[in-house]
């Protein structure tokens, strides 16, 4: 199955001051998160490998309403849907023509969709401190606490207070990153947008019961 979205930790990438302390980091997010209810943008991803080789460039559109609900459509350069309703997340691949069927709980701790959708504390799941500022953006790294989570870090970059740049690094030394244009705060997002209908013909493999 093609990648789904992640954040990527481009530790050795950045060149960023360690002069703020955790308590900036904080306050970083909070500014993001404290009121969000809604969250539009357009995206691209870049996935290198350990070697700092471009492996996979996409980007497509992304909807998030807090809390737990989201939609990554994928449109290049292939075609995938990642929808969640809250309760359960649909991957559709139109490639292969194939959707998957997962519950959240047990999908969402291992993307940036925890992140964006979740309404609650990071810091329950991760130790955040800040790495500065550099290039005019505020750098947040998060570290999961769970040893199980897949990845070893995440970096967060703010501008505006608004999220501009997810990077993370998975435990096979991986990078994905994602950059964010077109934001919208707040928008008006039909609730229809998180409702998923597989098209017809496609095999559907759901595992949600038996999780």
């Amino acid at each position: 199955m093609k990648q789904m979205i992640k954040s990527i930790v481009a530790g050795s990438l950045l060149v960023v001051s360690s002069s703020l302390l955790a308590g900036d980091a904080s306050e970083v997010l909070d500014n993001f998160f404290k009121g969000l209810k809604t969250f539009t943008s357009d995206f691209e991803q870049v996935i290198e490998n350990s070697q700092l080789s471009t492996v996979e460039v996409s980007g497509g559109q992304l909807w998030i309403s807090r809390p737990g609900k989201f939609r990554w459509d994928y449109t290049k350069p292939f075609i995938q849907e990642i929808v969640s309703d809250g309760n359960k997340i649909w991957i559709y691949d139109a490639d292969l023509e194939q959707v998957t069927v997962k519950t959240v709980s047990s999908t969402l701790g291992n993307t940036p969709a925890v992140l964006l959708s979740d309404d609650k504390p990071l810091s329950d799941t991760f130790t955040i401190q800040s790495l500065g500022e550099t290039a005019g953006l505020s750098w947040v790294e998060l570290l999961p606490k769970d040893s199980d989570a897949g990845f070893t870090s995440i970096k967060l970059a703010f501008k505006d207070k608004n999220l501009s740049e997810m990077m993370l690094l998975d435990n096979l030394g991986q990078i994905t990153q994602l950059r964010f244009s077109s934001i919208k705060r707040n928008p008006f997002v039909d609730a229809s947008r998180f409702q998923f209908k597989a098209p017809p013909g496609a095999d559907i493999f759901d595992t949600s019961s038996s999780e």
